[in-house]
């Protein structure tokens, strides 16, 4: 792992381990998003980092045994210096979730919300000799979910039909709530869309307020009345130099603002409903962040003054308001609906079938992956449709259109050949409309909406792409969650054997099953490897907890045992030694091991297994007559005490007889009611016994169906089973 100092393995490694990972191990924690960093002594000098935790917290990488409180001084005041103090002090680990905190020199602050773990790091002699900083940032997920929440807060009171001041300037509120560096002002608009007349502005002055109210829409008219006339965003990072503002600087001086940055407001239309601002009170260009939230709130704005206008538009607008009304529980239900699913193709799918019939009768999702572009969905109203669609002539020019549409980034659509009586592009369809789908920058895909009746209007142009937006989101980070299963699934799978090796007389088979959505790498393992003399030797353990710590413990369990085995000839020597490098390394403290560890000798007649439990689920022994026998030999678990003391239990196997080794996920998984499966019920399940055929594979088989029907396909906890059977 290449952190940002040579002395690496303070992190990888703490003194009394076994050796460093491999390469490959040390590349994918060097480019994990995981934070990492390893302090000495109670300076708390930074000893190593990886490049996540200078991208988080900034500081100089160049710069090595430097205490934190100087390389980052704003920590100091905000607490984390008297955590680090606690745990080096006490050797108790700290863990938060959540924690906030203030990052960056005065005058470019920002905020950041973590999830820590601080571990007290010790010497070969058992002394503290410093901290080990692990860390998640979780800022974007907690404000992603702030900014959803007020963001339903709004569209449900313009369902509701509240007032439009009061959405606005409870809009301008939130957003000054999430962002207190930032100021927000609305204005609207008149009849004539020739003035901007005061909508909301609840943080500054009201003489500035009075000021602006009725300012002409033009060149030159500060950030505001320009974004106006130009209909496009006009950003302002320093008002007193600006010449734009040259009529309004004294103004702007008074209401000690100094940027500010404009949004026209559009309704459906194309119409120009207002203006959407953001202030500052130092001279600033806008992040990223700041430029998507202010379309975000730009168009949630227009929804509302659309729906305000349509309220006083009279009995003349009433189906207007309607419509309104109609798009916009559409648009949170099938927001609702896009948010809920999980994963990346299933996430367009449902955007799909949402439009059709909704908006348009026939529907596409194209996505570009590996510089090929992939039809991942589909969705007709009718059969006829169906088989429009699945024409090859359609396919084709519906992949041109796409590509454009990646190429340019820009929604294409056809209907106004066909308004003017020219012939369509696509054959059988009278217009189509094509829709990026897009985020953080990137086009990844195209939405398609085709008609074979009246032409599209303006208004399921609208729709369609305020849904492109919500599901290109939704789609990145369902995309960004299946990656971070498939590293979850990578790490685990590194974990364990990729193939179980070939043993004379004996049939191997194993499963592994991880808890939940698979987000987190398990602490459930096995492993079978050959030892000399014709020996093997064979093991399955569960480590407490999981994540990163439990994938190291994982690690570091095989590994001595792999390298203990071939020197030491005594399986309790073997056990003894793993429990020394839990007891004598960095494990975290209450984290301990269960293990059955065995070695198998083929013989001409039986196979003759030495084993030794610690701590786990009893062994079961199931003979080819079908009696079932357990090992209760007693054991103590790993790395709970020093000096493991342990005796070798002798089994035979003849041909026929099977051992089975599971992990207490499957004995502790819950039925509905909360009953256990127990070890009770994992001997029932070797009954009736699979036909001599099956061997192995079809125990693990037996076990596992039994488990499913019992508890469900879903479990909280890691399954991991080990099956050998005599030949």
């Amino acid at each position: 792992m290449s952190l940002q100092s040579d002395r690496v393995d303070a992190v990888a490694a703490h003194p009394g381990s076994p050796p460093r990972r491999s390469e490959e191990y040390e590349d994918l924690f060097d480019q994990a998003p995981v934070i990492f960093a390893a302090l000495s002594g109670p300076a708390h000098l930074l000893e190593a980092a990886n490049p996540a935790f200078f991208e988080a917290f900034g500081g100089d990488r160049g710069r090595a045994d430097v205490p934190i409180a100087e390389l980052i001084p704003e920590l100091a005041p905000q607490g984390v210096l008297d955590r680090l103090d606690a745990v080096y002090r006490t050797g108790t680990a700290y863990r938060a979730r959540a924690g906030r905190l203030v990052l960056g020199p005065p005058g470019a602050e920002r905020e950041g919300f973590f999830d820590f773990t601080y571990e007290p790091r010790r010497d070969a002699l058992g002394r503290i000799d410093g901290v080990v900083v692990i860390a998640v940032e979780t800022t974007a997920f907690h404000h992603a979910q702030l900014l959803a929440a007020e963001q339903r807060l709004l569209l449900e009171q313009i369902a509701s039909d509240a007032p439009l001041g009061e959405i606005l300037t409870g809009m301008a509120r939130a957003i000054e709530e999430l962002s207190p560096e930032l100021i927000v002002s609305v204005l609207l608009a008149d009849p004539d869309g020739t003035h901007l007349l005061h909508g909301t502005g609840p943080s500054l002055p009201a003489f500035y307020n009075d000021a602006i109210d009725g300012v002409a829409i033009g060149p030159d008219v500060g950030s505001c009345g320009t974004s106006a006339y130009l209909r496009e965003p006009v950003i302002v990072t320093d008002i007193a130099t600006d010449s734009r503002w040259k009529d309004y600087r004294d103004l702007a001086a008074r209401a000690e603002v100094a940027a500010c940055w404009s949004t026209p407001i559009m309704g459906t239309d194309d119409r120009l409903l207002g203006t959407f601002a953001i202030y500052h009170r130092a001279p600033k260009a806008p992040a990223d962040k700041d430029v998507a939230l202010s379309g975000a709130f730009a168009r949630i704005a227009a929804l509302a003054i659309e729906r305000h206008q349509a309220l006083e538009a009279g009995r003349a607008a009433q189906e207007r308001e309607k419509a309104v009304r109609d798009d916009l529980a559409f648009v949170l239900e099938a927001s609702t609906a896009i948010t809920r699913e999980l994963h990346y193709d299933d996430c367009l799918q449902c955007l799909a079938r949402l439009t059709v019939p909704a908006l348009a009768p026939l529907c596409t999702v194209h996505v570009l992956e590996d510089g090929r572009t992939r039809r991942i969905a589909v969705a007709a109203a009718t059969p006829a449709d169906e088989e429009l669609l699945a024409a090859p002539g359609l396919h084709e020019e519906v992949d041109r259109a796409v590509r454009r549409v990646l190429a340019s980034g820009a929604t294409e659509t056809d209907h106004a050949d066909v308004a003017r009586g020219g012939r369509p592009a696509l054959p059988g369809i009278t217009d189509y409309v094509s829709v990026p789908l897009g985020a953080r920058g990137r086009t990844f895909g195209v939405l398609t909406l085709l008609a074979t009746g009246p032409p599209l209007d303006g208004h399921a142009l609208a729709l369609a792409e305020e849904l492109a937006r919500r599901a290109a989101s939704s789609a990145d980070n369902a995309h960004q969650f299946t990656d971070r299963v498939r590293l979850a699934r990578d790490l685990q799978a590194g974990l364990l054997p990729p193939e179980l090796p070939r043993i004379p007389g004996a049939d191997l088979a194993a499963s592994y099953h991880p808890a939940g959505e698979g987000l987190d790498v398990g602490g459930d393992f096995y492993d079978v490897f050959p030892l000399p003399d014709n020996r093997w030797a064979l093991m399955i353990g569960d480590v407490c907890g999981r994540g990163a710590l439990a994938a190291t413990t994982t690690g570091m369990v095989r590994h001595t045992a792999r390298a203990a085995a071939r020197l030491l000839h005594d399986p309790v020597a073997v056990v003894a030694a793993i429990n020394d490098a839990l007891t004598e390394g960095s494990v975290d403290e209450g984290l301990f091991v269960s293990l059955v560890y065995g070695e198998l000798r083929h013989t001409a007649s039986h196979l003759t297994l030495d084993l030794i439990r610690a701590g786990h689920v009893p062994p079961l022994v199931l003979r080819a007559d079908g009696t079932i026998e357990q090992i209760t030999q007693s054991g103590m678990l790993l790395g709970v005490a020093p000096d493991f003391d342990g005796c070798v239990c002798r089994v035979d196997l003849f041909p026929g007889d099977s051992l089975v080794l599971v992990t207490d996920g499957i004995t502790e998984a819950r039925s509905a009611a909360g009953e256990f499966f127990d070890e009770q019920r994992l001997a029932a399940a070797l009954h009736p016994r699979p036909t001599a055929s099956a061997g192995a594979a079809g125990l693990i088989d037996s076990v596992n169906a039994a488990v499913t029907a019992f508890a469900g396909p879903s479990t909280p906890d890691d399954q991991a089973a080990l099956v050998l059977t005599a030949t």
